[in-house]
């Protein structure tokens, strides 16, 4: 998941993988001849696709190496959205039009997957998402914050790119002012308990000042290839940028928050969930394919959510008793709450915890992986002027052409709510083996089409993150019963987000009654369970990823394991999972069932 997908991503086009296909794969080889014409036809296709894709996006053609790109931001407008029918439109005349006798395997499945990905954006564009124009972490605000944590100044030339990035924030702001007064004419608007909490954090953007503006982060300390003359004067320009251009967009976006938005966000407790918007059960019900990859409906996903809180249920019961509890879950779960042996005390003994078992995790890679990344990761706090807001933990991938490593991110805040039991399962599902690790090596497949290199195929993604939570038993990271019980409530969260995801959108559920599942069988925190639900309002259908991918990823192991027998390797069947970059999960089915069949040949 990129870190801004669910921010400013609702107007940017988003370059996904999208929904299942089922490419023939087995079909017999074109002729040689039939080949290259078609697969001459279909490469022109690609290599369009990618320029025009790569212009779209520069927040990731810049972190690629694309030094133009690098002085750009998104054009993230309605216009810029509307116009992107055409190039889209004539990307899916061409393909249609490709003779797919004439393509490889390799090809096909590209094919399939690019035709997919085409038709998913075309068919977002007609729901114009952008309408809800921030999330519960914020809007632009955080979208600029998070650039400005992931750009490193080396050089004048970066300087000079970071500059130009800031002064074309205020046009940001403004498109996001236009997308949610286009929401409120249309009743497409979060709900009043969202617009509460983004009216805090537009208002302490607003306040802002040199001392503490995270746009500023950049320049915290002075390369060497730059005087100190020159730094001087290129942070005097950005300060200026910041004073005359960006500081009036953070008031007025405040300002229309406070005084327009809040006023027209409804405050009913049963009007939270999208289903309840003009056109809201059509989108949700898209944000269903769209997250998960599959054609499952939100009823099906409903039921699926609440088997899975049933069986995790019952393996939760074993690790109380391994703990030696002999009273009630709920009264165990209280403890696990209260009790002051699973909280840290500072912030520093947070990091401390987090960082030794990053560490762990590091050292047990090689035994179940063939194939590593290069870059690295660290292991950081999340700034505190956005904490408040925010999950309990991410992952912010970085970008070894621009030497920035991989970042899992830690919430500092709120001590007494982050249970050291949970620490290893979140752990193990940012850095590694969950996201540094997968997006890390995706990132590094330059065999791949662009489009598949930088699909967030969101299931796949999460899935996988889910998936290394699992993975932790096998490397030894769960040390006591407390431990492995927090695993499991963070599989039940992910198993409860289907429940209450689900149930906010589609049922028509208040926040108590989604809360309910998560309260009653998770050991989550009162804080961690209401930013969570937050999230679930605000982003309709993301949760739902998690889960369905985990799934999924499971399901193929167990099937290769008893297929192959004493012949599977761990660390190969891992290869095969993500080397192929991230895809929908009945591709990642046909990937691993032929990968099944290769191995077991003799």
């Amino acid at each position: 998941m990129k870190p801004w997908s669910g921010i400013a991503a609702a107007s940017v086009l988003a370059l996904t993988v999208g929904m299942a296909v089922a490419p023939a794969l087995a079909a017999q080889e074109p002729a040689a001849a039939e080949q290259s014409q078609a697969s001459q036809a279909f490469s022109d296709i690609v290599s369009d696709y990618e320029a025009w894709a790569r212009s779209m996006d520069p927040i990731t053609a810049g972190s690629e190496g694309d030094r133009e790109a690098l002085s750009r931001l998104p054009d993230t407008s309605r216009e810029a959205e509307l116009a992107a029918r055409a190039p889209l439109g004539e990307f899916r005349d061409r393909l249609a039009a490709v003779d797919l006798g004439g393509l490889n395997a390799e090809e096909r499945l590209n094919h399939a997957l690019l035709t997919r990905s085409v038709a998913l954006d075309l068919e977002r564009i007609e729901l114009d998402q952008g309408r809800l124009a921030f999330d519960s972490e914020g809007g632009v605000e955080t979208l600029a914050g998070y650039l400005a944590s992931s750009t490193r100044i080396a050089t004048r030339a970066d300087a000079e790119a970071w500059l130009a990035r800031l002064g074309g924030l205020s046009t940001l702001y403004d498109n996001a002012l236009a997308d949610a007064r286009r929401g409120i004419e249309t009743g497409m608007v979060q709900p009043r308990i969202i617009a509460d909490r983004v009216v805090t954090s537009t208002a302490a953007a607003a306040a802002f000042t040199p001392a503490n503006d995270p746009l500023l982060r950049p320049f915290a300390q002075r390369p060497a290839a730059i005087s100190e003359a020159d730094w001087a004067e290129i942070r005097s320009r950005a300060e200026a940028i910041i004073a005359a251009e960006i500081m009036p967009a953070r008031q007025r976006w405040a300002a229309f928050m406070r005084d327009e938005y809040l006023a027209a966000s409804p405050a009913e407790p049963n009007a939270i969930g999208l289903g309840n918007r003009p056109g809201g059960r059509e989108a949700y019900a898209f944000a269903a394919r769209w997250y998960t990859t599959t054609g499952m409906t939100p009823d099906e996903i409903h039921q699926l959510g609440l088997s899975e809180v049933a069986r995790i249920r019952a393996e939760m019961q074993t690790e109380m008793a391994a703990a030696g509890w002999t009273g009630s879950f709920a009264d165990f779960l209280t403890f696990l709450r209260t009790d002051p042996q699973f909280y840290a005390q500072s912030r520093e003994e947070l990091m401390m915890h987090a960082r030794d078992i990053a560490k762990r995790a590091d050292d047990q890679m090689p035994a179940l992986f063939n194939t590593l990344p290069r870059l690295p990761y660290g292991v950081r706090p999340v700034p505190q002027e956005i904490e408040a807001n925010y999950t309990t933990g991410r992952y912010n991938p970085g970008s070894l052409v621009n030497g920035i490593a991989g970042g899992y991110l830690v919430n500092t805040s709120s001590l007494d709510q982050r249970g050291l039991y949970e620490l290893p399962a979140l752990t193990l599902h940012e850095a590694v083996p969950g996201h540094h690790h997968q997006i890390a090596l995706q990132q590094e497949l330059g065999d791949q089409p662009w489009f598949r290199r930088n699909g967030d195929a969101t299931a796949f993604v999460e899935g996988w993150g889910l998936y290394s939570e699992f993975l932790g038993y096998e490397m030894g990271i769960y040390r006591t019963p407390y431990e492995r019980f927090g695993r499991l409530s963070y599989e039940m969260w992910r198993a409860c987000r289907l429940v209450a995801d689900t149930g906010i959108h589609w049922m028509g559920w208040d926040i108590e009654q989604a809360r309910a599942c998560f309260r009653d069988n998770s050991a989550l925190s009162e804080l961690n369970i209401q930013t969570e639900l937050e999230r679930y309002i605000s982003w309709p259908g993301q949760a739902l990823a998690y889960k369905i991918g985990e799934l999924t990823i499971l399901r193929l192991r167990r099937r290769a394991e008893e297929r192959l027998g004493d012949r599977f390797d761990v660390r190969l069947f891992h290869d095969a999972v993500l080397l192929g970059g991230p895809v929908p999960m009945d591709v990642l089915e046909d990937r691993i069932d032929a990968w099944i069949e290769t191995q077991a040949a003799p």
